[in-house]
């Protein structure tokens, strides 16, 4: 696989995770994802930091479209906010990729 293929996977893997985890997310506490309680408190840092890096992407694009159609933002700020989501996505994939290989490289030479 060449460069571009790469990237387009790891795309791939950061939308579906961020998917996944957003809907689950969603399903559990019966309100839409955005960077608001439950999903975002300070009260609960860690769980906060988790849920905004697997699920932010879509938070943001929700809170982004919501905006929008509020007339709070334009819509080069909503492409702007697209195009930030889509960034985020890739570097998601890019992180669970590594995990991944990681993981499984240290799993690997247990057995040996």
């Amino acid at each position: 696989m060449g460069p571009v293929e790469h990237t387009l996977f790891a795309f791939m893997v950061g939308l579906t995770a961020c998917g996944l985890v957003g809907s689950a997310m969603e399903l559990v506490s019966g309100r839409r994802l955005a960077f608001v309680e439950p999903y975002v408190s300070p009260k609960h840092m860690l769980r906060s930091l988790v849920a905004t890096a697997c699920a932010g992407p879509l938070m943001f694009a929700n809170d982004a479209l919501d905006a929008w159609r509020e007339g709070r933002i334009s819509a080069l700020a909503l492409i702007s906010c697209g195009c930030t989501a889509t960034i985020w996505a890739l570097a998601l994939g890019i992180a669970l990729i590594d995990i991944a290989s990681r993981t499984g490289t240290l799993l690997g030479s247990a057995n040996v």
